[in-house]
């Protein structure tokens, strides 16, 4: 089992910056690979960014690059994404995954096998 806890999400007005963590705990050692999702009202869930666990290697979605930065800190198994230059279009729950079946970034989120509570981010024009 894989434990998620996102964190640092709140109110932000447009064009602002705020960091979102997620701790994992448990067995971090099968986790392949990391992502962040958003799911915004009446919306589905969608792929934001992406992290190879093992060597860093990010992926992220058009809608975002450039804009936002997924990284990993070692010492603490913590997942960070970083937004930039947000858009009132950026508000949604923003949810960390973990895989473990894949060698892979996925982009759809039944790639995905443990999930956080989601963090909001409120993004005022």
């Amino acid at each position: 089992q894989v434990q998620l806890v996102e964190s640092g999400g709140g109110l932000v007005q447009a064009g602002g910056s705020l960091r979102l963590s997620c701790a994992a705990s448990g067995r971090t050692f099968s986790i392949y690979s990391m992502g962040w999702f958003r799911q915004a009202p009446g919306k589905e869930r969608e792929f934001v960014a992406g992290i190879f666990w093992s060597d860093f290697r990010t992926y992220y979605a058009d809608s975002v690059k450039g804009r936002f930065t997924i990284s990993r800190g070692t010492a603490q198994n913590t997942v960070y994404l970083q937004l930039n230059s947000l858009k009132p279009e950026d508000a949604a729950v923003y949810y960390c995954a973990a895989n473990r079946r894949t060698l892979r970034i996925g982009t759809f989120a039944n790639e995905y096998d443990y999930w956080g509570q989601g963090t909001q981010v409120t993004v005022s024009s």
